[in-house]
Parts: C-alpha cells; sequence; structure tokens
C-alpha cells in the first residue's frame, strides 16, 4: 500500500466522476486513487481507468471495512438521502477515524453552520461529527449549481415552456457556479497541502436573479424565456406536478426562501482562488447547455 492514496465516496456521482477525472488529468496516478461506489456495474469504467476501486454503501458500515488506510486523503462526497444523511456520514467518519487517514474532506452548503433551511440540516450535523471525530478537515462548502432544473438542468424544458419559475423575490440573487467547478476545486484541495481546518465558503463569482437567468437563456436561445414568480405553495404545487415527492418539493420551495434571505448570494471568491480563475460565467455555462441540446 502506497503511503498516501486518495480515496473519493459517491466516486460514480456526477461530482465524484468529474473529480476523479480531475485528478486523473493532474497527474495523479490511476493506481494512487480509490473510487468507492455502491455497485462494480456503476464503477466500470472507473475500473478500465486503472482506477481503484471499493464497493461500499452509507447504509452497511461493515462494507467500508477496508476502503481507508493510514495517511489517506478521503473526500465524503455528501449523499442523496436528505435526512437521513447525517448517520450515514457518521459510517464514513468512523471509519476514516479507525483507519487514521490524514484528511476527510467534506462537500457541505455554502454557508455551514449558518446555513439555517432544510436542506443544510444535514450537513451541519455532519460538519460537527466531523469537528468532534478530531480528524484532520476540509470543509468544501458548495454553493447551488449551474446544472439547477432553474437555471440550465431543465434547459430543454424550459425553452419549450417559454419560462423558469420560482418563488424567489424581486432582487434575491444566487451566487452559483457549475459542478465542473466544485469539483476541479475538491482535486486541488486533495493533491495539494495546505488546506487542513480550513472551510471554504464556495460560489460563484457573480450572483444573478432569476430574472437575469431568463434574460440571457432568452439572449442566447433566441427564444423568449420569462421568469414567472410564485407562491411558495404554488411552487410547492408545480414540483408536486411535475412528480417530486411532496417532502423533496418543500425542501426546494425552502431553498428560494433561503435564497431570499440571502444565503445563497454570497461571493467570497474561495471558489476562484482554488481554482486559481474566474469562475466558469453563466453565459459560458447557458452556451455550453445549448450545444449539449444540439
Amino acid at each position: 500500500m502506497d503511503a498516501m492514496s486518495i480515496v473519493i465516496t459517491g466516486a460514480t456521482g456526477h461530482l465524484g466522476r468529474r473529480v476523479v477525472a480531475d485528478l486523473l488529468a493532474a497527474g495523479v496516478p490511476a493506481d494512487g486513487i480509490t473510487a468507492v461506489a455502491r455497485t462494480k456495474e456503476k464503477a466500470e469504467s472507473l475500473t478500465a481507468a486503472g482506477v481503484r476501486v471499493h464497493i461500499a454503501d452509507y447504509d452497511d458500515p461493515a462494507s467500508f471495512e477496508g476502503a481507508f488506510h493510514p495517511g489517506d486523503r478521503v473526500l465524503l462526497i455528501s449523499g442523496t438521502d436528505i435526512g437521513r444523511r447525517a448517520p450515514q456520514h457518521a459510517v464514513v467518519i468512523d471509519a476514516a477515524k479507525t483507519a487514521g487517514v490524514a484528511q476527510l474532506a467534506y462537500t457541505g452548503v455554502l454557508g455551514g453552520p449558518k446555513a439555517d433551511f432544510l436542506l443544510a440540516a444535514d450537513h451541519r450535523e455532519t460538519e460537527r461529527l466531523i469537528l468532534e471525530s478530531g480528524l484532520p478537515y476540509t470543509f468544501l462548502r458548495n454553493g447551488w449549481y449551474t446544472e439547477a432544473p432553474t437555471i440550465v438542468g431543465d434547459l430543454g424544458g424550459v425553452l419549450e415552456r417559454g419560462e423558469i419559475t420560482s418563488s424567489t423575490v424581486p432582487g434575491a440573487r444566487i451566487a452559483a457556479a457549475p459542478r465542473a467547478d466544485f469539483a476541479e476545486a475538491a482535486a486541488h484541495v486533495l493533491r495539494e497541502d495546505g488546506h487542513l481546518g480550513r472551510a471554504y465558503e464556495l460560489s460563484g463569482d457573480t450572483a444573478w436573479t432569476m430574472d437575469e437567468i431568463a434574460e440571457e437563456l432568452s439572449r442566447q436561445s433566441g427564444r423568449t424565456v420569462v421568469h414567472r414568480r410564485l407562491t411558495p405553495e404554488e411552487q410547492k404545487a408545480a414540483y408536486v406536478g411535475a412528480g417530486l415527492p411532496e417532502g423533496f418539493a418543500e425542501v426546494l420551495v425552502d431553498v428560494d426562501a433561503a435564497i431570499n434571505r440571502g444565503l445563497l448570494a454570497p461571493t467570497p471568491g474561495d471558489l476562484a482562488r482554488l481554482l486559481g480563475r474566474p469562475t466558469t460565467p453563466l453565459a459560458e455555462s447557458v452556451r455550453t447547455a445549448l450545444a449539449e441540446l444540439g
């Protein structure tokens, strides 16, 4: 076993795959990276690239036996099971502590302990557990992704409907950045020294209103896209009508309320500093999404 390797949990998800790709592109040897995945099938492309794969599940503590080793640098990518993530993450934290890893980086949410919205609760608790563990940590507090459905994630549907909807108030802003920027920042933190005991507030360089996002979508697509402002109750009904579970719809509407309080608008510049460049502009993200639509 090498003196140090990099371990990525949730490595087959959208963010995890990008982190692995960025590490490889930066020259980290494939056999110095371990991808933690739930099934071999999901990790086939990583195995083909020469990356080590460890099969484990956040709900199965025994499955993490042997996943970590002394000196490892670990990225704990937060799970997707909202409301259950803290105990799931505790499984990884315990295994990392038992192994004596050199770093536990965690993808939380912008604002950390100050993020008082429903989606952030698991993140706040996970950060508390990491601090209590005594592990050398790095908190990557990710802001909103540009790939969110209300920005470019559902661009085909938005163009077809000619609108994006939200329950944000006039002037409320979101400092979003694309997933690729957050992944690249995580790769820097994992392969460079000097990041222990740090909490990075990660967001795009510019915060936009939903009206401005709609204007940019219109400008580049050549179609009219408007931002239709709904009440929280109307927005929840729209989410449920689109097939989302009621509980998740409530969480998303609560995010709009957090945006209204300015919690996803900060632009402290941490993400750009980690990247060594400006964050990807909204115009570029829209251009890329339109190109992918064909």
